[in-house]
């Protein structure tokens, strides 16, 4: 039998309506923390860009008529 997994925010066993959270103000608060940027997906600056990431789009004011 797997062991019952723990909130992540307060530590308390988790409940299945909220999963992987006990309540929905602990999954409030952690959708806060994603939203307000105190969670990152680490990423490298010095990756290359890929092709046509930096492309402006050829755009004229008469397209829109």
């Amino acid at each position: 039998m797997a062991a019952e997994r723990k909130c992540p925010i307060c530590g308390k066993p988790s409940v299945e309506a909220f999963k992987p959270f006990c309540s929905k103000r602990c999954a409030d608060v952690d959708l806060n923390r994603w939203l307000t940027g105190s969670y990152v997906i680490p990423a490298r600056d010095d990756e290359p860009a890929a092709e046509g990431d930096n492309v402006v789009p050829d755009y004229d004011e008469d397209d829109n008529i």
